[in-house]
């Protein structure tokens, strides 16, 4: 399996829709598929057309809010194979309240927590049982589980059919999963700031929805012709507050021992990751901070820097370039909080450190 994500979706899928009485219709669909073994033996053609049908959803409409407006949301979350073969999946609750959150937020019948967290651990209980699963690897401790593979659980709303500009009062929730590697590639941790707005007051940005994800990805792509790894995203009305990285939250330990992050405006989606590293740096003794911090505060202050998401994990920055003006952090390496915050949470997704804070759960 290569480096980041993949197409290659796991066979059952979770399925409901929402019906007129205010109950979610609920199914497990089984796409087509053949064993793990033989479809790992399979030639990349054969491989290709298989993968083809069982991505096919022709169930779901193709002309309809979401395809023509980008009007929809989604979550990330994984599940980490462990050392005594058991899979556990990090903080769905987590997921389930960010989820309803969104779905309130674009005026959609909100999916509860409870159903939430049931379909995701049923459809990675479901593939585990018929092998589709990645086996737990000694050889991940070596370097602390960057190289660790997982399960990235894809759950998403998808509207009813349309072609005008509307709400969507009968949305179907979605939940996938495929197999995933790493998603930043080694070698390169530079970032730099970008003109292009993510989000503005009084927007979606707080909502995880499909459209927030234009720019970003335009922005990023941008940064990594430059020679980047990330771009990072200033405030839209005063432009001198940072925000957000292309799609991740992003900290500054500052030369003082603050750990920094921007406070949750509307401009900003509440990361989990994010809420997580801010519990361990508490329980570190660190000060944190939940606030705006200038471009400028950031350069001249900041001795450590990393983003954090479902995606990147905890990956850090080794240097922010601005208007032309670059500043270093750590020597260009990953300072000494930073790989405390990535080896603590890598640690405890695949089960090496205790989770004494109940973040993981199991399938069965």
């Amino acid at each position: 399996m290569g480096k980041g994500f993949t197409l290659e979706i796991n066979p059952f899928v979770y399925m409901a829709k929402f019906k007129d009485d205010g109950t979610w219709q609920e199914i497990y669909s089984e796409r087509p598929h053949k064993s793990k073994e033989e479809e790992d033996a399979l030639s990349e053609q054969d491989r290709e057309e298989w993968l083809e049908k069982r991505n096919s959803f022709p169930e779901l409409p193709l002309v309809n809010y979401t395809t023509q407006y980008g009007f929809g949301c989604f979550e990330g979350l994984k599940a980490f194979p462990q050392k005594n073969g058991d899979l556990r999946i990090f903080r769905p609750d987590e997921n389930g309240k960010r989820m309803e959150t969104s779905m309130k937020g674009l005026m959609m019948p909100p999916f509860p927590v409870d159903k939430f967290i049931k379909a995701v651990k049923q459809v990675i209980k479901r593939n585990r049982d018929i092998g589709f699963v990645p086996a737990y690897d000694p050889d991940w401790e070596k370097d602390d589980y960057l190289s660790g593979h997982s399960i990235y659980i894809r759950p998403f709303t998808y509207t009813e059919p349309g072609i005008g500009l509307n709400l969507s009062l009968k949305p179907w929730v979605v939940v996938v999963s495929t197999p995933v590697g790493a998603y930043f590639a080694p070698g390169n941790n530079k970032a730099v700031t970008t003109d292009r707005v993510r989000a503005t007051p009084g927007g979606t940005g707080w909502i995880k929805c499909d459209s927030n994800y234009v720019i970003p990805t335009l922005v990023k792509k941008m940064a990594m012709k430059e020679g980047y790894m990330e771009a990072i995203f200033l405030d839209a009305m005063e432009r001198k507050y940072v925000e957000e990285g292309s799609s991740c939250n992003i900290f500054f330990l500052l030369k003082d021992d603050t750990l920094v992050t921007p406070n949750l405006e509307d401009t900003i989606l509440p990361g989990i990751t994010r809420k997580s590293v801010l519990q361990l740096a508490r329980d570190k003794g660190l000060k944190t901070e939940e606030r705006r911090i200038t471009i400028e505060e950031v350069l001249s202050e900041t001795k450590e820097s990393f983003v954090s998401g479902t995606a990147s994990g905890v990956t850090y920055i080794e240097s922010i370039t601005h208007n032309g003006k670059t500043a270093e952090f750590s020597g260009r390496k990953m300072g000494e909080f930073t790989n405390y915050f990535l080896k603590t949470l890598k640690g405890i997704h695949y089960g090496a450190v205790e989770d004494k804070y109940g973040w993981m759960t199991g399938v069965d």
